[in-house]
């Protein structure tokens, strides 16, 4: 694996240098040089440079070229003379191993050297530098929405990863410590909280806390609170997870796609209101195949109910079912869900009429849709033309906030043809639309060579610059299908104006999931240097082949030659240089949303793939890179995007913990079957890339995290012969 993260993790990576050579005649050393290198262990972690408090580290030294293996240890420093041990002391030594006992206060210069000195020839030295650190903490979901009388369970961390991963808990509410807090006997750092009525927040937010303290430096969240934070986790009890705080009624907007029980295709979009865990009315938009060809109806939604499984489980807080009333015959009606931290719904199918995955998000009140002023939107469809042929769409819409659409472009892939919807790409779009607040429901019109009508529902975010959280919208087509009008599901996401849209907007890495025809997925992490170069690796599950490049070097991307504003990008993806024979690489067009953002097509290939760009958001400074301590947590997994009716979509409710010494366990529930999840993960801090190997229920898989919450997954066919992938989506 290629990918280097930051430029510091090579010093993590090769944490010791060695000093000390033997020379051949006048010159330098070139081979079979002396040298002394340092294996540094401390509670299961190699090679960490950052030594909490108390901490046991155990030394290894390893000469060459000497005449002795045995060497000579020493601790120096600025502040580490003096009585008492400033900078730690060796507890034991031998003339080849150390082991070192960190202080229990850190001195006014914490940075210090561990050397070894050969003793056969003094002017042989290895060196090791560390800085003494205080152990701080993290609990995690950070901020989350309990449902009285759920469970949900909470992790915490120990900062850096080499700290004891013990702690003492507390759970304080407005009334005093929480009545129903629980530490788990066996997992330190696992707890689960089940609300009473009485610990309610009214209708402020975030009551509840949760706070871990490690055992072995209790003190250190009180340390320097601005250099070494800790994070306690903020509780809101609230009626039900789709209320919120204050009891009021809220719009969720969803959409869904999947296939029905003879294995056509059926897309879904629409919007609903729930309070207190009822759903009062919604409507939606459906695209099904009628017996002779796919049509559009509309679908009012009469109510519905979200059930949380039995409050007693752990995951009752996160998983559940979601019910929509709807007219007699009309499917899906019925999902399996998950829930993450922010309410947001991963959802499949489970009415026995058809399969398929969904997302259903809270609508943002202060969400800025509309707002007078001139906003523009990336977005990306994918749907199937009227002969059962994938296609996909990507552009730009630019509105003017007060219904009018001008200047937009669109690219088109159905079958491989790029020309017979709207004429040679890119396709000039003008249009209209209008949207009506008090129901989240809108219509467009786009106007190329053909002209498109789409009904439209935002789901989370808001619209703004340099927004993290990015207003993005579901929407459908409602034309009546035929040879240029097929039938599409999609994502519109607000394009960020303070971006200059040219090639040094691309510059950092970024994630991107794709998904072509026929079980083809695939993710990539990559970094762009803001001069059109586009590096990484990837994996690509095609249909039970896996094919995974390591490292590719000789990609690019370039603005496209339309104009500097409008975000539109070619770009070059997948294939494998150091294969052979060199299998190329595709070109694809991206609309971007913002740096390192937006909407992938593929230009001509009859695999018509299809995808986001996400920007890969690198870890808090007090956590520093992509560790495997750092994820623990509780996660929301679902089927993300699927091109086959035969890979089934599915449900997991993980839980992610570090119990020390370098393990790193999975447990949770996998639907449909309600099947128990056990197996360990792995995050590699080079790569931030990670894997899952689950002994129950068998499966490998491929984790690519975009931040420390969210995630996107694929199944290893390399591992598991044969089996194909749809690509899921994991989120705190």
């Amino acid at each position: 694996m290629m990918i280097k993260k930051l430029v510091f993790v090579m010093a993590l990576a090769s944490l010791v240098v060695a000093t000390g050579c033997a020379k051949g005649g006048s010159g330098p050393c070139v081979s079979n040089c002396a040298a002394i290198t340092l294996n540094l262990v401390s509670n299961g972690v190699v090679g960490a440079t950052q030594t909490p408090l108390n901490a046991v580290i155990t030394i290894t030294a390893t000469v060459t070229g000497a005449t002795s293996p045995d060497v000579n240890w020493a601790i120096t420093g600025t502040s580490c003379s003096g009585s008492g041990n400033p900078c730690g002391s060796f507890t034991a030594t031998t003339g080849t191993t150390a082991t070192y006992q960190a202080p229990s206060s850190i001195p006014s210069t914490p940075q210090f050297t561990i050397t070894a000195t050969s003793q056969s020839n003094s002017g042989l030295v290895g060196s090791a530098a560390l800085t003494i650190v205080p152990t701080t903490t993290s609990v995690a979901p950070p901020v989350i929405n309990v449902g009285v009388g759920l469970t949900q369970e909470f992790v915490g961390v120990a900062i850096p990863d080499n700290a004891v991963q013990s702690f003492t808990w507390s759970c304080t509410s407005g009334n005093g410590p929480c009545v129903n807090f629980t530490q788990d006997p066996n997992i330190s750092g696992l707890v689960t909280y089940k609300p009473t009525s009485a610990e309610g927040c009214g209708t402020g937010t975030g009551c509840v806390e949760i706070d871990a303290a490690g055992t072995a430096d209790p003190a250190g969240c009180s340390f320097d609170p601005q250099t070494y934070p800790c994070t306690p986790a903020k509780v809101t009890p609230v009626t039900s997870r789709l209320t919120g705080a204050s009891s009021t009624s809220v719009k969720f907007g969803f959409q869904f796609s999947g296939y029905d029980s003879g294995g056509n295709h059926v897309y879904v979009a629409g919007s609903f209101i729930a309070l207190n865990g009822s759903i009062s009315s919604g409507v939606e938009d459906e695209i099904a195949w009628n017996g002779s060809q796919y049509a559009v109806t509309q679908h009012a939604i009469s109510g519905g109910s979200y059930t949380p499984i039995n409050g007693n489980d752990p995951n009752s807080n996160n998983q559940g079912t979601l019910a929509l009333s709807l007219p007699g015959g009309v499917f899906p009606n019925q999902y399996q869900a998950v829930l993450d931290a922010s309410g947001d719904i991963q959802m499949i199918e489970s009415d026995g009429h058809g399969s398929g995955s969904g997302t259903a998000e809270p609508v943002a009140s202060n969400n800025g849709f509309n707002s007078g002023s001139s906003q523009s939107f990336a977005f990306g469809f994918t749907g199937v033309d009227s002969a059962h042929n994938r296609v996909g769409y990507a552009g730009v819409i630019p509105t003017n906030g007060s219904g009018s659409i001008s200047a937009g472009l669109m690219d088109i892939n159905d079958n491989g043809n790029t020309t017979n919807i709207c004429g040679a790409a890119p396709c000039n779009i003008a249009g209209s639309y209008s949207y009506n607040a008090a129901i989240n429901s809108g219509q467009m019109t786009l106007t190329s060579a053909t002209t498109m009508h789409f009904d439209f529902f935002l789901a989370n975010g808001q619209s703004g610059k340099n927004n993290n959280a990015t207003l993005s919208i579901y929407a459908i087509s409602t034309d009546a299908v035929d040879a240029t009008h097929p039938a599409v599901l999609g994502s519109m996401m607000f394009q960020d104006p303070a971006q200059t849209y040219n090639n040094a907007a691309f510059k950092g890495f970024s994630v991107s999931a794709l998904t072509g025809t026929n079980a083809n997925v695939s993710l990539t992490l990559a970094n762009t240097d803001g001069k059109g170069n586009f590096s990484g690796q990837f994996d690509q599950n095609n249909a039970g082949t896996m094919i995974s490049a390591a490292s590719f070097s000789s990609y690019k991307y370039a603005q496209a030659p339309t104009t500097s504003s409008n975000g539109r990008y070619t770009i070059q993806m997948l294939g494998n240089p150091s294969a052979s024979p060199v299998v190329n690489p595709l070109p694809f067009i991206l609309y971007a949303s913002g740096s390192n953002r937006g909407f992938l097509l593929d230009q001509n290939s009859s695999s018509v793939i299809t995808g986001t760009m996400t920007p890969q958001k690198s870890p808090p400074k007090s956590i520093g890179l992509f560790t495997p301590t750092a994820i623990a947590s509780t996660y929301a997994v679902a089927t993300n995007s699927n091109s086959s009716s035969t890979v089934a979509p599915l449900t997991m409710n993980l839980l992610l913990t570090s119990p020390g010494n370098n393990a790193f366990n999975v447990t949770g529930v996998q639907n449909p079957g309600n099947q128990t999840v056990t197996g360990t993960y792995t995050l590699d801090s080079f790569t931030s890339l990670g894997t899952f190997v689950f002994t129950a229920p068998a499966a490998h898989y491929i984790l690519y995290p975009i931040s420390l919450t969210d995630f996107y997954i694929i199944q290893d066919a390399s591992k598991d012969t044969g089996v194909s992938s749809a690509i899921l989506f994991a989120a705190q």
